[in-house]
């Protein structure tokens, strides 16, 4: 079995120790790397090839936000989770925007984070529908209603059965669910988030659904 390459980034050396063993002790996950700012990130990604970066938001020099940005725009492009201490922060949401696959809090317990690795490098976000509504409350304010129409505009080149997946995923539901749900294969959805992913030009099911939101599609169906 192949282990999952991590780089750890965060400018408190004791997050970093800890994280460091907490997931080196895992059997399928190696820890290749370690950074104290953002701006030592992409020299390192070069030279570790990491799978995923946990990557700490707040940080004195370059920030994990525009460090996720610069990552998310290589074509090889590692996954990003973000690390914090809050729920809902703008930081957080720009972030996922940017194409981050989720985010934990530091305090989570260590069996969660590295499950939390092990979901990522399977293609799975990290991130709850219940977190995800806390996230977009959080953000709402003056530029609601402008966000609201331009991810109108985004959605409009969606077909119906596109639509029907983008707002499952919305809702949190996994490929499995989503099958069953819309009476589809599981190839064939799978095949529907590819193309949505194609269509919007976004990074992963994290955008999906934070674009679904966006846009007022899980309103439309009356989903909590």
């Amino acid at each position: 079995m192949t282990a999952t390459r991590v780089l750890l980034v965060d400018d408190d050396p004791l997050v970093r120790a800890g994280l460091s063993f907490m997931l080196g002790g895992a059997d399928d996950i190696e820890i290749v790397g370690e950074a104290a700012d953002g701006g030592e990130v992409e020299a390192l990604v070069d030279r570790t090839r990491p799978d995923v970066v946990l990557m700490d938001i707040r940080m004195p020099s370059v920030d994990g936000l525009t460090a996720t940005e610069s990552l998310r725009r290589r074509e090889d492009a590692p996954q990003v989770v973000v690390l914090t201490t809050f729920h809902a922060d703008e930081q957080v949401l720009r972030a996922l925007r940017a194409g981050a696959a989720g985010f934990v809090l530091k305090d989570t317990p260590p069996a969660e984070i590295v499950a939390a690795v092990r979901r990522v490098a399977a293609g799975d976000p990290v991130l709850s529908p219940t977190v995800t509504r806390q996230l977009i409350a959080h953000a709402a304010g003056s530029a609601a209603g402008a966000r609201r129409a331009h991810a109108r505009a985004r959605v409009a080149v969606l077909n119906d059965r596109e639509r029907e997946v983008a707002v499952a995923v919305g809702r949190g539901l996994a490929n499995a669910d989503i099958a069953a749900e819309l009476y589809m294969s599981l190839a064939t959805v799978k095949t529907h988030v590819s193309r949505i992913l194609a269509r919007l030009d976004l990074n992963n099911r994290v955008q999906i659904a934070l674009l679904a939101h966006d846009a007022g599609l899980l309103d439309e169906t009356g989903n909590p």
